[in-house]
């Protein structure tokens, strides 16, 4: 038997990512999460940073991100992920600081901070992730929260005339001359969970090169707020999320598209 508890004839193909600390998570049933944070740790195997990364979290589902990896933490203000990544890098070039950001704690109170950092062109790698709504505090709404949808504080659902338009954040941030990549990726079937591992790992490699701003926006299903059975929410998020938050790349520098060649996925 090997030290996976396989038999030797057997090729072990999927194990946790030795960066990632042997715990249970505390997300929810069927929450996506979990499987963003699983992501970022394959891609920090793979780039071989567990001596050099910096996990920050930031309020929110988020907020202990740092506890599942084996690298050193720290917590920031609500929002303010952003401005204690860029503290990071400008003190200490040779680390690699990433934060992972909820979209409550990113696109409303942390939006000022977002929109500097990418104009700025920090070398800092962002991952934001939209379940649109503030999962952790009771499923309010939030910047991102879709037309009609039902939250805790919109018990007659979203409304234009009360609440505005669901904002769509890596459209606006691509505006911008500071970013190197930005892209939208989801995580309802196994296709897309390996488009947004390349994702993030390109999002990892461009500010490592000191090309700007990486950020992945990764739609995450919430069955808890969305109200539907875990299974449910994978339907859910193609029928609701996508539409509104279509997937892709909004910005990728050339110098980035040539990094696609060396990267899995």
């Amino acid at each position: 038997m090997s030290e996976h508890g396989v038999n030797d004839l057997q090729n072990v193909i999927y194990q946790r990512p030795d960066i990632m600390v042997d715990r249970a998570t505390h997300f929810c049933p069927g929450c996506g999460h979990g499987i963003t944070q699983r992501l970022v740790g394959e891609v920090l195997d793979e780039l071989d940073l567990k001596e050099r990364a910096i996990c920050i979290g930031s309020i929110g589902c988020t907020v202990t991100a740092y506890e599942y990896f084996k690298v050193d933490g720290m917590e920031a203000p609500h929002g303010r992920a952003p401005a204690v990544a860029t503290a990071i890098k400008r003190c200490h070039p040779e680390l690699v600081p990433f934060a992972i950001q909820g979209d409550g704690d990113l696109a409303s109170i942390g939006m000022a901070e977002i929109v500097h950092a990418a104009a700025r062109g920090e070398n800092i790698t962002i991952i934001f992730a939209n379940n649109a709504n503030y999962g952790m505090t009771g499923g309010q709404l939030a910047p991102t929260t879709l037309m009609g949808m039902y939250t805790s504080s919109t018990v007659k659902g979203r409304k234009q005339e009360h609440h505005g338009f669901p904002i769509r954040v890596s459209e606006m941030l691509a505006t911008l001359d500071g970013p190197a990549y930005i892209a939208r990726v989801s995580l309802h079937n196994p296709a897309n969970v390996r488009k947004a591992r390349k994702a993030i790992e390109l999002a990892f490699r461009a500010p490592m090169a000191g090309l700007g701003l990486g950020l992945v926006e990764v739609l995450s299903m919430c069955p808890i707020n969305w109200k539907v059975e875990p299974v449910q929410s994978l339907d859910w998020m193609v029928k609701n999320m996508i539409p509104q938050f279509p997937l892709g790349e909004f910005k990728c520098l050339p110098e980035v598209a040539e990094m696609k060649k060396v990267v899995k996925g």
